[in-house]
């Protein structure tokens, strides 16, 4: 077995995770010059350089990184081996999830999560977009993708898209269009859903990289061309469309995980017209040769357990 200086892979790694030679130093409790000597060792046995220094910045080399990815998940898996022949039940888990999922609806729940595995101790890393599935980033992640090599994926639920607006705003809406209740309204927006058009409409790129093709999707959905003549009131994401409505600058479209019918704490009316039914579905990624890690497990059984919540009528 042609195996690289063992002891210079934990280096490696706390080197690469903490991008510092010094802070590797501390974490190891060995001196700055040993990190530096087992580094050394390590480029000199692969012959590849695995760090660019320059001045006091640190950066993984092409072949560093690539390395790194390969590495670290058979250290985990050595260090979770070796913790379960001493009986030890690794309980630190890292989770990735999409800012405005993170926000609006785990958040939320964690104080019943940790009710529930009071010895499950979480780390949430949020992302802004499209996480790398790499034991680097985290152990488990909430993504749209759902194919990498030696992953699996489980259906979490799929994005629905419906036209939300404030209590106030609602009001307005209502006197403007000289109707009286919920149930005039849901029948004229049956019939002419352009009217919404008549008010401002709020847009966020994030969701489909282009500002109006939510709306687009949304009117298209109905059999009907997006209005000409809107006024679009702008915003790069999904969470700042939300703020927006919510502050009565308009109607935006939000998905489930960000509106609770029941208990609508940011006071927001889902209007009663047509959900747009997004093509993207969320899974719960991990690796495969992870998938009976008792903290994994745990994990993912709570948040299938919590997904009906998800679910509106």
């Amino acid at each position: 077995m042609n195996l690289p200086p063992l002891k210079s892979l934990p280096v490696f790694e706390a080197v690469a995770r903490l991008n510092s030679f010094s802070l590797a130093a501390n974490e190891l409790h060995i001196t700055q010059s040993a990190v530096s000597h087992h580094i050394k060792g390590l480029e000199d046995y692969l012959g590849e350089q695995l760090f660019i220094r320059s001045g006091r910045k640190l950066e993984l080399t092409v072949e560093g990184r690539q390395y790194l990815d390969n590495i670290t998940g058979s250290l985990n898996q050595i260090a979770r081996a070796t913790e379960n022949v001493r009986g030890i039940t690794e309980t630190k888990l890292r989770l990735a999830v999409y800012s405005s999922f993170a926000v609006y609806w785990l958040i939320p729940r964690l104080p019943k999560l940790k009710r529930q595995h009071p010895n499950l101790d979480l780390t949430i890393e949020m992302t802004f977009s499209e996480p790398e599935l790499s034991d680097r980033i985290a152990d488990c992640f909430i993504t749209v993708e759902n194919d990498k090599r030696g992953f699996e994926f489980d259906w979490f639920y799929t994005e629905r898209l419906f036209p939300v607006c404030s209590q106030s705003f609602y009001q307005d809406l209502l006197s403007e269009l000289g109707i009286d209740t919920t149930e005039e309204l849901e029948a004229l927006l049956k019939q002419q859903p352009e009217v919404l058009a008549k008010f401002p409409l709020i847009t966020s790129y994030s969701m489909y990289e282009r500002y109006a093709e939510d709306w687009r999707r949304w009117y298209l959905e109905q059999e009907r061309a997006l209005p000409e003549g809107i006024n679009f009131h702008r915003f790069s994401h999904l969470m700042l469309a939300h703020e927006a409505a919510a502050h009565s600058l308009g109607i935006a479209l939000v998905n489930d995980y960000m509106f609770n019918e029941t208990t609508p704490e940011d006071g927001l009316v889902k209007l009663p017209c047509t959900i747009h039914n997004a093509q993207d579905s969320f899974y719960i990624a991990y690796k495969h040769s992870r998938r009976h890690e008792p903290a994994l497990t745990q994990l993912r059984s709570w948040l299938r357990n919590e997904l009906n919540e998800l679910t509106l009528p």
